[in-house]
This record gives structure tokens, C-alpha cells and sequence, in this order.
């Protein structure tokens, strides 16, 4: 498979977070950065991510002058993306949880991070490719994990797993860039986990219960409430 020549890469030993190191490179061109190890790996609302040796931590650089909102859309193309490879190699039951996770037979596999500086976005992506962590080390109401050992016994290396994940990120950014987000959303949509079904959701105020209704035009959940239907940019989902 031909890397994609628009694209840098860089694959580093260790490095302390590829999103990080994304950071410190802006200017210097579109590229992915892939991590054999990565001690200080964050996740979402800066909690520590452990990656085990063999699994995937890779982060996409990318320059654009687009406001910060379509920027942050980024992350449905990651995880289309993600789907794509995913089935390429056989894996079925897969579903997407917004904003940033895509699941197989409902448990967690892997997480998208976006980060940003003037004129570009950071897309971090994290799989469990040969291991996942141990549910004693989740919170109680995060999903279970499991990594594609469990689905594959003979997952790819992290080195393959970028190569296709580099073609398919392009090919959904490609239409992106040419029809904005309305097929993205569609195509996302039709992977969405648990829509139409009662969910939780994390505000920093309060938590929210009700019905996943949808994404609107912007990637924003539509949650269902007695109250009327509450439209979220930024939430944290528990089912």
C-alpha cells in the first residue's frame, strides 16, 4: 500500500504524547507521528492513558485556515476512518460512540483526542491493538474495553494499522473538503451507537438523561429530554 506522498511521517521510539509532539511541529507540514511507547499519553478531560506496548498511539498534523468548529468535526472523520480499516480486517460489530470512540461488540477499542493551535488541529488516535486496560483501572460507569487480539488473535502491527488508517482519514477528508460535513454526519450516523436509546450525559454543571435523538449540521448531540430536546457540543456519554 503507497503512503499517501501529501503526508509526512514520523515513527519515534518514544515520545511523551504524540498530540504533543504534533503541537511542537506546527509549520512544519502535514504528517502523522506513530509512538512505540508513550509514558505520558492523555485522554479526554486530561485523564492518564496507559498504551501498552504493541498497541496504537498516532496523531495526524494537519494545517488549515477553517474555523475551530469545522476543525473539531475532525474527529467523525477519524472515526469513519477507524470503521473502514476496522472492517477492511474482518472485524465486525462495530459501532461509534460520540463524540470520540468507536466500539466493537459494544465495548471500547479505541479513542480519538483532538488538540489545536493557530491554523491547525491535531487528530490523536488511540486502538488497543494487543492489549486493553484492566477494568479495575477504568471508573465505574466507563465502557469495557478490548483490544483486536481478542477479535483478530493476529492483529496488524501499529506500522500497517497507520498505513491504512493514513489512506482511509484522507479519502473521508477528501469529501469533507468537498462536501462538507452533511455526508460525513450521514455516514457517522449510520454507525452511531445507541441512537434512539436512553442515554447519560456529563455536563460540567449536571447530568443530563434522555433519548439520543441525533448529531445536528454541526456534530452536536440532540438529546431528548422531558424538557424538550437539549442540544450539546461537548458532553461526556455514559449509556
Amino acid at each position: 500500500m503507497a503512503w499517501p506522498p501529501e503526508l509526512g511521517r514520523v515513527v519515534l521510539e518514544t515520545v511523551d504524547s504524540t498530540n504533543t509532539e504534533a503541537l511542537r511541529r506546527v509549520g512544519q507540514g502535514d504528517m502523522w507521528i506513530l509512538t512505540r511507547a508513550q509514558p505520558a499519553g492523555v485522554g479526554r478531560r486530561g485523564k492518564r492513558w496507559e498504551m501498552p506496548r504493541g498497541n496504537f498511539a498516532a496523531s495526524l498534523l494537519m494545517h488549515s485556515k477553517e474555523p475551530l468548529p469545522a476543525l473539531a468535526q475532525r474527529s467523525f472523520v477519524a472515526a469513519l476512518a477507524l470503521d473502514e480499516v476496522l472492517e477492511g480486517l474482518g472485524v465486525a460489530d462495530i459501532s461509534l460512540k460520540w463524540p470520540n470512540d468507536v466500539l466493537v461488540q459494544g465495548r471500547k477499542l479505541a479513542g480519538i483526542l483532538l488538540a489545536s493551535s493557530k491554523g491547525a488541529v491535531v487528530v490523536g488516535v488511540g486502538v488497543n491493538l494487543v492489549a486493553a486496560p484492566h477494568p479495575a483501572d477504568l471508573s465505574e460507569q466507563a465502557l469495557a474495553p478490548i483490544s483486536l487480539h481478542e477479535v483478530l488473535h493476529s492483529p496488524p502491527s501499529a506500522e500497517d494499522f497507520l498505513e491504512c488508517l493514513a489512506k482511509a482519514f484522507l479519502k473521508y477528508e477528501r469529501q469533507m473538503r468537498s462536501y462538507g460535513f452533511a455526508p460525513i454526519r450521514e455516514a457517522w450516523l449510520g454507525k452511531a451507537a445507541r441512537i434512539g436509546e436512553h442515554i447519560h450525559a456529563r455536563l460540567p454543571e449536571a447530568t443530563l438523561s434522555g433519548t439520543f435523538e441525533t448529531i445536528d449540521e454541526t456534530g452536536a448531540l440532540v438529546l431528548g429530554t422531558a424538557a424538550g430536546p437539549r442540544v450539546l457540543p461537548a458532553a461526556e456519554v455514559f449509556f
